[in-house]
């Protein structure tokens, strides 16, 4: 970006307030358990993930298992067991600051 941003004082127009949309720092910080396990997979599903997870700097794994977990929680009619614990695990950690 070569171009200079120039700001000036005019009005912005009508805003709108937001509410707080963004997880609270001990969902991101929450860890899930994680199960290890073997499975084979075709090589051009592995290649497929190892190229896209390169684009986006990240692991193909985590891009794999996020898959599956967005499958689980599309299919299991309200989300993962993990997921609940997850919000209980920030509730807990909110009402005890």
């Amino acid at each position: 970006m070569t171009k200079k941003i120039v700001y000036t004082d005019e009005p912005m127009g009508e805003l709108e307030v937001l509410g707080d949309f963004l997880p609270s720092p001990a969902e991101l910080a929450f860890r899930e358990d994680g199960v290890k396990v073997t499975l084979a997979l075709s090589k051009s599903s592995v290649d497929f993930f190892k190229s896209e997870a390169a684009k986006h700097q990240t692991q193909y794994q985590r891009m794999i298992r996020r898959l599956l977990d967005s499958y689980v929680d599309a299919h299991s009619g309200g989300g993962t067991a993990a997921r609940r614990v997850r919000a209980a695990a920030a509730t807990t950690k909110v009402a005890g600051s």
